[in-house]
């Protein structure tokens, strides 16, 4: 039993009559009759009276039309969620992220792929550098943001780009000497109690403190450690010290607060997005064309690895 035999059936208890059946269905009459007749065999039983006055369904007609109907409309809603699937309209994005990605690019790649993806369910895990790696070889996610390009074993058959770059800044209270300035210097951090992050995605920028500062310097033995960027501006906003992060941080302005760039101008580790390009699925095809529209910096570098 295929399709087109229900649609016949249908299309025969619409009409009543074989002749205007088969023209509504654009066949010829016996081929019609042929196949409602091979159908009621397959089925075991008569499923239309054969009257002078029309065709018209038994009882076992209506029953079996009834199905009929429901089935074709599965088969209907079939091939549009197929096609939607097709399209990356629906299923699902695993995301890993670390969490200074959430001040840039993230909140504006997530409200436009979910204004325009709204059925597709994301699954986000913040999680650091070496985790979101690892899941990504294993298919545990299908794209990460890290800092720096994913690292270890495995690493190179990732496609990578860049989706965020950033320099080091420092963030003060609106009370602090150094409010209202452009700039620090690193002779002036010499000077005061620090605050940094230490968390598992840090060693690089840990590694570029230490030779702005000094690989002994007194300072960042001393300095206050916070788990991200987000703690660094709340302890920088309570007047515990001088807060040194990526620039990114002026994406979320905190009030009280004030942001200076540090010199010499001290570059830190990009973000980069990653993902493994063999297991490409159409909502990860639809989240990076949501990536290159709203991050036009890094659409050539993605353009690049679909060529």
């Amino acid at each position: 039993m295929e399709a087109r035999h229900l649609r016949y059936a249908l299309a025969l208890a619409e009409h009543a009559h074989f002749g205007r059946a088969a023209a509504s269905l654009g066949i010829a009459q016996p081929p019609l009759s042929k196949q409602i007749g091979d159908l009621e065999r397959e089925v075991g039983a008569r499923l239309f009276a054969r009257t002078p006055g029309g065709v018209f369904p038994t009882a076992a007609g209506e029953a079996f039309l009834a199905r009929a109907r429901r089935a074709l409309d599965e088969f209907a809603a079939a091939a549009v969620d197929a096609g939607r699937a097709a399209r990356g309209e629906t299923g699902r994005l695993r995301l890993g992220f670390i969490a200074s990605a959430l001040l840039d690019p993230l909140p504006g790649v997530l409200r436009r792929f979910g204004r325009e993806r709204p059925d597709v369910r994301l699954e986000l895990h913040e999680m650091a550098t070496s985790r979101s790696t690892a899941a990504l070889l294993a298919g545990d996610l299908d794209v990460a943001i890290t800092l720096g390009p994913p690292r270890g074993a495995g690493a190179e058959r990732l496609i990578s780009v860049p989706v965020g770059h950033a320099h080091l800044v420092a963030v003060v209270s609106a009370a602090h000497p150094y409010a209202g300035q452009r700039t620090v210097s690193v002779d002036q951090l010499r000077q005061q109690r620090l605050i940094v992050s230490q968390g598992q995605d840090e060693p690089a920028v840990l590694a570029r403190l230490r030779e702005l500062l000094g690989e002994d310097s007194a300072a960042l033995a001393g300095a206050t450690v916070a788990r991200d960027v987000h703690t660094i501006v709340g302890l920088a906003a309570s007047g515990v010290g001088v807060g040194l992060g990526p620039s990114r941080m002026r994406e979320a302005p905190r009030p009280a607060t004030w942001i200076c760039d540090v010199t010499p101008r001290t570059p830190l580790p990009d973000l980069v997005l990653s993902f493994a390009g063999d297991t490409r699925s159409p909502v990860l095809d639809a989240f990076l064309a949501t990536v290159r529209a709203q991050c036009p910096v890094v659409r050539a570098a993605l353009n690049l690895h679909e060529s």
